[in-house]
């Protein structure tokens, strides 16, 4: 049942965080069906996929050489005079060709591939995967580990590629692990930090769609140096989230750990991560440069199995500071609800 509850608020944080996951193609999915997340994301996968082979595979001019009696394209007459390919009557070419080989429907290819092999995907959906990478033979194949996530472009007219690759990022980077001789295995769930990033992106997306009037965004914060102050060397501030409304601005800190509190066994107390809480501090104070207090921080931690969690407010310089726990294994409503309680409580706040 736990696990059940798990798989459904993954895949409603994925429609907040992935808007296209809204559309009419991927609504009828049955939730109840999925008893692992392999399967579900493999289903959400599917689907993307098969909209997309209709639509059409994204295809791009690739760059391509070879030794050829055909020529064509660029010829290389340097390297063919290095390579002496002219004693077999050939010359080495370059051209360019219009071709689906590309790094998105690589990434595609390799997810699915991997998927057959080594996750828990229902012989339904095994089916389903095989039969879509009929459509990738002319595709090759690359090892998911070595793929070069940082380097990923989109086709402007394709926005659907992204939340494709996206889920295929999850899966790869998230439940990948290599063992000790070298295959791979699929973990039951993703890891911390993969879901850390869900964490994040599910939550100014859902303020975004669900309070439009809060203006949520991720921001840059400047240091409040006086003057023309020497601003070398100083890391740059982003919050995850930062909501304004009127005057008053909440910057929201999102946190997804094993644990969020710190134990000191030499004077035997529990404490928040010391770190976290300058974080925040240091981003409203510097933000509220007037110091007008109408800046306001908070610690959003997605709760974890420790007995102990934070739900805390504080007044520190003038600037309130609050430390709460979204419950991530409560039922939908309950999100939505602890989510919806710190928006009114910002349009609300006096000041």
């Amino acid at each position: 049942m736990a696990d059940q509850i798990k798989i459904k608020n993954i895949y409603y944080m994925l429609s907040y965080a992935y808007q296209n996951l809204n559309a009419g193609p991927y609504k009828n999915i049955d939730l109840e069906s999925f008893n692992n997340i392999h399967d579900l994301l493999s289903a959400i996968l599917i689907r993307g996929t098969s909209i997309q082979i209709k639509r059409g595979l994204h295809r791009d001019y690739l760059a391509y050489s070879e030794d050829t009696g055909r020529l064509k394209g660029k010829i290389d007459i340097t390297e063919s005079i290095k390579q002496q390919t002219m004693m077999n009557r050939k010359m080495v070419c370059h051209y360019d060709l219009f071709s689906e080989d590309t790094k998105l429907n690589q990434i595609l290819k390799a997810t699915m591939m991997l998927l057959l092999r080594h996750g828990n995907v229902s012989p339904k959906n095994k089916k389903l995967l095989l039969k879509l990478l009929l459509y990738f033979q002319n595709v090759t194949a690359v090892d998911p580990m070595h793929i070069s996530w940082n380097t990923v472009n989109y086709p402007r007219n394709s926005p659907s590629y992204k939340m494709l690759i996206n889920i295929c990022q999850l899966l790869i980077q998230g439940m990948l692990l290599s063992t000790e001789n070298g295959q791979y295995k699929l973990l039951q769930f993703l890891d911390d930090q993969q879901m850390y990033r869900l964490y994040e992106k599910f939550v100014l997306e859902y303020y975004k769609k669900e309070y439009p009037e809060l203006r949520a965004k991720a921001s840059y914060i400047d240091w409040n140096i006086g003057g023309d102050g020497n601003k070398m060397f100083l890391p740059a501030m982003k919050s995850d989230i930062t909501l304004t409304y009127g005057v008053r601005t909440l910057i929201i800190d999102t946190k997804y750990y094993q644990r969020s509190m710190q134990t000191h066994t030499l004077f035997d107390s529990t404490t928040l991560i010391s770190g976290n809480l300058y974080q925040i501090f240091t981003y409203v104070k510097n933000k509220d440069k007037d110091n007008t207090g109408n800046v306001s921080g908070m610690l959003l931690y997605a709760q974890t199995a420790e007995e102990i969690t934070p739900d805390n407010d504080y007044i520190m310089g003038g600037n309130h500071i609050s430390v709460k726990t979204l419950n991530l294994n409560s039922e939908w409503e309950n999100i939505k609800r602890q989510l919806d309680n710190i928006a009114v409580d910002l349009v609300n706040k006096k000041g």
